[in-house]
């Protein structure tokens, strides 16, 4: 069994095929599916998912839409979070360093993320690219109750050294099963089994072969079998390691097989 910690199964571009979708990843053995969420309008096409018995939701607003974002959703975030106690996390929230022209509204945004996932005492889930001292050292800056999970990893072992001493976990996804992605495949081998999880980030982020292509949870598979060769592990090993540990940290109900 698998599960899928960061899947957009909410955005548009599944909506003509959705329910084949789920279908598709349950049967080539992907169980669960956590979907983030990204703007205030896409909060409630996340929570109406999360009533499937397969799937959580977690609630934020992500960097690369901060120009979307407003001051009053972050006190409507708050509001949901109590509303609905079945979200298992804050985000995707976090810092995109792509759009440094947006870069101190990002902070705001996620700094007051942050202390939501402290007043709630909730995970939060990370998007960080070209930003993971920056983040890092902001993260140690906080007293995060639940810590959370750095979502598409990609940086050096030191990188993730210093997320996984902050309690943080680390998300792998479609990148390593590139060639040339070989700094990425080496942090894979040397992290320890209780130090990740496995993601697709569907519709984004597609695996080597499938550029182009919309991304899938079913893939999910795929991207189990290239970390299990990476590690020297079998995938059923990869599999059950990774599905604790996402349970662990969005506080799932346990699978049946």
């Amino acid at each position: 069994m698998l599960i899928d910690a960061h899947c957009h199964l909410d955005f548009p571009q599944f909506d003509h095929d959705r329910a084949e979708v789920f279908e598709a990843a349950k049967a080539v053995g992907v169980s669960r599916f956590v979907i983030p969420g990204t703007t205030r309008e896409r909060w409630q096409h996340v929570l109406a998912l999360a009533e499937r018995v397969d799937t959580s939701a977690c609630v934020g607003l992500h960097p690369y839409f901060v120009t979307q974002h407003q001051e009053a959703d972050l006190a409507a975030l708050d509001q949901l979070f109590i509303k609905h106690p079945e979200i298992v996390a804050v985000g995707e929230c976090g810092i995109d360093a792509r759009f440094e022209a947006t870069i101190d509204a990002q902070w705001h945004y996620f700094d007051a993320q942050l202390r939501l996932a402290q007043k709630h005492s909730l995970p939060v889930v990370v998007h960080c690219v070209h930003a993971n001292d920056s983040v890092a050292k902001r993260l140690s800056q906080f007293s995060l109750p639940k810590a959370g999970l750095i979502h598409a990893f990609s940086g050096s072992i030191e990188q993730a050294q210093k997320f996984l001493a902050l309690g943080f976990k680390l998300d792998l996804g479609g990148a390593v099963t590139y060639e040339r992605a070989k700094r990425l495949q080496r942090m894979v081998k040397a992290l320890p089994d209780d130090a990740f999880m496995l993601e697709t980030d569907s519709p984004d982020m597609p695996l080597s072969g499938c550029q182009g292509m919309r991304n899938e949870p079913s893939r999910l598979v795929d991207v189990c079998h290239a970390v299990a060769r990476l590690r020297g592990q079998t995938a059923e090993q990869v599999a059950g390691q990774t599905s604790a540990v996402a349970a662990t940290l969005f506080g799932l109900p346990s699978m049946q097989p």
